[in-house]
């Protein structure tokens, strides 16, 4: 069974930045491309980055393009949210998630397995 834990949420000043980790277990994350999604009250579920099985590939939503970083370490089963210059609209609920079976998607569709989540929160 597959499990992933988020790691790295907290309360920050906007400008600040944030590490946002997902440690995966039961299965290896090298086979597949993962991603980042999150979720703001009262909205719908939104993709921010993706990364290919490799690293070599990535995607990234256009409000966190330029401040965002995704990486992944294959050795560790670990893939990074690097977020810098925060804005008090990227508070929500940050969630990892590990594609079923595609070396690199961005359909949320394709992301068979997810975590718990971990809380953002960015104050003015």
């Amino acid at each position: 069974q597959v499990q992933l834990v988020e790691s790295g949420g907290g309360l920050v000043q906007a400008g600040g930045s944030l590490r946002l980790s997902c440690a995966a277990s039961g299965r290896t994350v090298s086979s597949n491309a993962m991603g980042w999604f999150r979720q703001a009250p009262g909205k719908e579920r939104e993709r921010v980055a993706c990364i290919s099985r490799s690293g070599g590939t990535t995607y990234y939503a256009d409000p966190v393009k330029g401040r965002f970083t995704i990486s992944r370490d294959n050795a560790k089963n670990t893939v990074y949210l690097q977020m810098n210059s925060l804005k008090p609209e990227d508070t929500a609920v940050y969630y990892c998630a590990l594609a079923g079976g595609y070396a690199y998607t961005v359909s949320v569709d394709h992301y068979a397995y997810w975590g718990q989540g971990t809380q953002v929160t960015v104050s003015s």
